[in-house]
């Protein structure tokens, strides 16, 4: 494996989701979900719908405080 190869696709993964600011933010949202209330599988849809969307958002915003509806719902 050549490790600057994949040094760089980190470093293009990470700039096209907003840079290291956003990446943070990511991380404390993830971290809030994990923490909050709900079952195991009400925290993995709420953390894979903010994973969609790069940043934190504000605990305002519906995606944080409860779970996406699934499709076709």
């Amino acid at each position: 494996m050549n490790l600057k190869s994949l040094q760089r696709k980190a470093q293009q993964l990470i700039d096209k989701r907003g840079g290291t600011e956003s990446l943070k933010e990511d991380a404390e949202e993830l971290k809030d979900i994990a923490k909050g209330p709900g079952s195991f599988t009400d925290k993995a849809k709420r953390a894979g719908g903010a994973l969609k969307d790069p940043g934190a958002k504000g605990p305002d915003t519906p995606e944080t405080s409860k779970p996406t509806p699934p499709p076709g719902a």
